[in-house]
């Protein structure tokens, strides 16, 4: 699997070992930044990872920052990025099953170490379910008006 990887300062020490833990799992693994704990602008190196997925050049992205709130956000900006926000095994697990999660979003400021490993490890490993999630899916996907036509003022 191909997976691009970005974060911003609070996210790089977790994206370094993500790295290395997805080398040593045989993964492709493509940097695309930040390249230290400088202060940074996290749109700046998130949004390279979205784009990577949703123009099918990576099946897979991990966003980081401290929280992961506004990776998460930036992410899914792009049409056809589903990123989740995962602080735990069972929410990838089910980021995954059920919302055919193509990013996930971690917070190194909230999470152990070894608990960001193995949520990416149990997001790499569970498959999607499909069934009825599809057109749920499907609907995400889906034209999305602005806020200013869904005023209803």
């Amino acid at each position: 699997m191909k997976i691009a990887i970005g974060s911003d300062h609070a996210g790089f020490r977790y994206k370094e070992n993500i790295k290395s833990y997805l080398a040593d799992l045989r993964q492709e693994v493509i940097d695309l930044g930040t390249d230290s704990e400088e202060p940074v602008d996290y749109p700046l190196f998130i949004l390279p990872v979205a784009l990577a997925v949703a123009n099918g050049e990576v099946d897979r992205g991990v966003v980081l920052g401290g929280s992961g709130n506004g990776e998460a956000m930036c992410a899914n900006r792009i049409k056809g990025v589903r990123c989740a926000l995962c602080w735990n095994v069972e929410s990838a697990q089910l980021a995954r099953q059920h919302n055919d999660a193509n990013v996930i979003s971690l917070g190194q400021r909230l999470l152990r170490p070894e608990a960001a490993l193995e949520i990416v490890r149990v997001w790499l490993e569970t498959p999607f379910a499909g069934g009825r999630h599809v057109r749920r899916i499907q609907m995400l996907d889906m034209e999305r008006p602005t806020a200013a036509e869904t005023d209803q003022r």
